[in-house]
């Protein structure tokens, strides 16, 4: 019979990779801290972080240990690779202007949402988006806005694998009622997210279809207090509809 071995997590990668993402998430820390966090000896993690400080992806200061500037070049060719990300950028900046409010461009990738680029406003709350990592796309309305297009076997694939958690008391948790608003976002055009990734934060977005089966997203993000019904439920969908065709349109013209 075949070797399925070549299939198998290798333990080491893992284990390196489990260290970057933690020294991400802390910004900095030590040996002590990572190996109580992670659960793994101390001598394995000063082992992995040897290794990783003399390939450059991480750095040392002192006893601590960062995430080494070298992942912003391997980020920025992942983005450039993405016809959509050099297409949308004046087009997010643009609507960024007109609604003052904080724009965002999302793809799937495995599943889940990423961030390739985002513009604030001038009256746009301080939110980063790249703290979130990779989004559920069940309880966004950039996340919605994609499911609303891809293959209904496409999407219970993707709830099998990362399932329905409940980001604030107003997610979506049933997969029917999910459907149910999929269908909606797909008939209208656009998704919203009424406080569902966010308490006191609206989202609205629209869908950019890339090929056949691959589509992104483009939303406006604003408080509650300043995105009434009218502006959320009429005025930004068109807005952001509008936006979304013209990003179609330079990506398949680019």
């Amino acid at each position: 019979m075949p070797s399925h071995d070549s299939d198998k997590p290798i333990q080491a990668v893992e284990t390196s990779f489990r260290i970057i993402e933690e020294l991400r998430r802390l910004e900095t820390a030590g040996v002590t801290d990572l190996a109580n966090k992670l659960e793994l000896p101390a001598s394995t993690i000063h082992n992995h972080l040897h290794t990783l400080c003399e390939l450059g992806y991480v750095i040392k200061d002192g006893n601590e240990y960062q995430v080494a500037l070298r992942f912003i070049h391997i980020g920025e060719h992942a983005k450039h690779r993405l016809e959509i990300y050099d297409s949308a950028r004046a087009n997010v900046c643009e609507l960024a202007q007109e609604t003052g409010e904080f724009v965002k461009l999302l793809v799937e990738e495995n599943g889940r949402g990423v961030f390739v680029t985002v513009s604030r406003g001038d009256k746009s709350i301080c939110l980063d988006p790249y703290t979130f990592d990779r989004e559920y796309l069940h309880c966004t309305a950039l996340g919605k806005a994609i499911l609303a297009n891809l293959p209904r076997e496409r999407v219970e694939e993707i709830l099998d694998q990362h399932g329905l958690p409940a980001l604030s008391d107003d997610t979506i948790t049933d997969r029917n009622e999910l459907f149910a608003e999929l269908d909606e976002c797909r008939s209208q055009g656009y998704a919203l997210d009424d406080e569902e990734r966010l308490a006191g934060l609206r989202c609205v977005a629209a869908p950019i279809k890339l090929s056949e089966d691959e589509y992104a997203a483009v939303s406006v993000s604003g408080p509650t207090s300043r995105i009434d019904d009218q502006l959320f439920r009429n005025e930004l969908p068109k807005t952001i509809v509008n936006t979304a065709n013209a990003i179609s349109i330079d990506v398949r013209y680019s």
